[in-house]
């Protein structure tokens, strides 16, 4: 029988689950990128990569509802608030691996080995270059200043990437100075918060705010469009890495996890380290213009035309830990 990797959408068919080897992959990535290293790994492994996609949480619900029947060895998805939430739930279990532990740096593993960044994205400030200067920007604190009045655009608070930026100042700063600050912050909308990181690029480029916060890799997204109007917004804005004299920019990630419930624990195990070598962090790097997690690897042309900056290196299993608390502050302050 060929060896295949199936997309099955909703389903997770077992028409390769007579092979000798295989690994049951439930990812929330959606990129191309994904799929031709999944086809590599089948080549250099021999082992068979079978695919069910579908949002974070949906995936989750499914595995809590399969339970120790699950077919998944494996879960990927992006944020730690997602990762944070699977472990939480008892979805993961610890695995060991040299190789992991050796290209990943440590703040970006679970504290119990449940769970592994495979790439970064940096969440930061985009301006409209014809309304403002880089100087007047400095860090997310600032963002409370009155000049900012009705010049903020953002996702909701129910977007992961949101609460864990919040998280991750909650862990910096603590509850009342977070909540001093998101009353602040919300002041400042533009607009009620709507939309994917996208619009609010949209928004920015056609007048509706000044600033926004994005994801890096949806700039290099627009940037490299099939459409012309797309390509025509991100060239109209800025990027500013914020915080660069105190903590560093925000991270957040995408990563991945051996289920608990996996029948085929190596297999898992060989996956996600492959997903951390050399060719796979490039391929992640080049085509999906996010950052790599493992060290000695650069990030695209495009991407390293930004700049480098500081990161924020606080470890992303405390800012997951802290993700409720955050969304509590973010609905006392208003952030719908």
């Amino acid at each position: 029988m060929k060896k295949s990797i199936l997309f099955l959408g909703a389903t997770l068919l077992t028409l390769s689950a007579f092979a000798k080897e295989v690994v049951n992959v439930y990812t929330h990535r959606h990129y191309d990128t994904d799929k031709e290293l999944y086809k590599e790994f089948e080549k250099k492994t021999g082992i068979t990569v079978n695919v069910v996609k579908a949002k974070a949480g949906e995936l989750i619900k499914r595995l809590e509802i399969e339970g120790k029947n699950s077919p998944a060895d494996v879960l990927v998805t992006v944020d730690v608030a997602n990762l944070y939430r699977a472990k939480e739930l008892g979805l993961f279990q610890p695995i060991k691996s040299k190789i992991l532990a050796e290209a990943i740096p440590s703040n970006l593993i679970d504290k119990d080995n449940q769970w592994f960044a495979l790439t970064k994205r940096a969440r930061v400030v985009v301006y409209n270059r014809d309304v403002v200067k880089p100087k007047e920007l400095s860090t997310y604190a600032d963002l409370v200043n009155k000049k900012w009045k009705d010049r903020i655009l953002i996702r909701s608070s129910n977007n992961k990437y949101n609460q864990s930026l919040v998280s991750s100042i909650l862990t910096h700063e603590g509850e009342k100075e977070t909540l001093k600050w998101l009353n602040g912050f919300v002041e400042n909308f533009a607009r009620k918060p709507k939309g994917s990181d996208r619009d609010q690029m949209r928004a920015v480029a056609s007048g509706e705010g000044d600033i926004a916060i994005v994801n890096t890799y949806y700039v290099g997204k627009m940037l490299n469009s099939k459409k012309p109007a797309d390509r025509a917004v991100a060239e109209k804005l800025g990027i500013f890495f914020p915080n660069q004299k105190t903590t560093g920019t925000h991270i957040n990630v995408s990563g991945a996890g051996v289920t608990a419930s996996s029948k085929n624990v190596d297999n898992a195990t060989k996956f996600i380290e492959f997903l951390v070598s050399d060719r796979a962090q490039k391929m992640f790097a080049k085509a999906n213009y996010e950052y790599p997690v493992k060290k000695g690897i650069k990030a695209s042309s495009l991407v390293t035309s930004w700049g480098s900056f500081k990161e924020d290196d606080i470890s992303l299993d405390i800012v997951g830990e802290n993700n409720k608390k955050a969304v509590q502050l973010m609905d006392k302050a208003g952030w719908r």
